[in-house]
């Protein structure tokens, strides 16, 4: 049996660029202090997610490369893997994207987010066509991001099928005025969102874990499903810290992900 430790960040919203680089750094550590191999950080939480009503700079590509630099060095420094959800300018424009980080704090790669929410299109007009795999030490994962693995089982499946045990899901979701406030996991008047998760596990036999900002009355909060559909562990809603996990990962066989005969994917 092979047991891996992974962390999610389910820290406050960042009120500036420049904290979200400190939260970040300051939990790669506190992830390497408690024995985790990955550490996963939700959408766009550096520079932060441009939600309306919440103006940040300009993009910024020069604060973008020192930022990413940062947390390489906190990477390496902990000896922590570091799934940091991110923005980068491409030539098609502004792009929601993940870094992926080794545990000696190489660049592994990109994973760009490529099923965009239609209300992200205005602030965010690039997108991704090309899904990979990573590794780092026995565990092989795949990255969706928000949108794309609430609502396209696919790109679940995509990597399930090629062998990953786990599937990362960073996303961003604050509660809207009104809202349903959730305070228990997949709570049935809530949004389909969270029973989305246990589904993407089951039918894929294969671990997800999906990390929100922690905000009061979000309307997902972060969480681990395991192969079965069962809900591992959650953060408690709006409390902020790192959700850590200890995953057997011969249980993440991809046994259901294989059956599916008919998928391009």
């Amino acid at each position: 049996m092979t047991t891996v430790r992974i962390a999610l960040a389910a820290l406050r919203v960042p009120a500036s660029p420049a904290e979200s680089v400190q939260l970040a750094t300051s939990a790669i550590a506190d992830a390497g202090a408690r024995g985790a191999l990955v550490v996963c950080f939700p959408e766009c939480f550096v520079p932060g997610y441009r939600w309306p009503g919440v103006p940040l700079p300009p993009p910024d590509a020069a604060f973008l490369e020192e930022a990413w630099r940062t947390v390489a060095a906190a990477a390496r420094d902990a000896r922590v893997a570091v799934i940091l959800g991110t923005e980068r300018l491409t030539p098609a424009g502004l792009q929601i994207s993940v870094a992926v980080f080794d545990t000696d704090g190489t660049l592994l790669g990109w994973q760009d987010k490529g099923q965009l929410d239609p209300g992200e299109e205005a602030v965010y007009p690039a997108f991704g066509a090309d899904r990979r795999l990573f590794t780092v030490g026995p565990l092989t994962f795949g990255v969706v991001i928000c949108h794309e693995g609430w609502r396209y089982p696919e790109t679940v499946r995509w990597a399930a099928r090629r062998g990953a045990q786990v599937v990362f899901h960073p996303h961003f979701g604050v509660a809207d005025a009104g809202s349903f406030r959730p305070t228990s996991y997949a709570d049935p008047g809530n949004s389909f969102h969270e029973a989305a998760v246990r589904c993407r596990a089951a039918e894929n036999t294969v671990y997800v874990a999906s990390v929100n900002c922690a905000s009061d009355g979000a309307p997902t909060t972060t969480a681990v499903a395991d192969p079965e559909g069962t809900v591992r562990c959650h953060q408690p809603y709006g409390l902020e810290g790192l959700l850590v996990a200890d995953l057997d990962l011969s249980r993440a066989t991809g046994l259901l992900a294989s059956r599916c005969r008919t998928s391009p994917w």
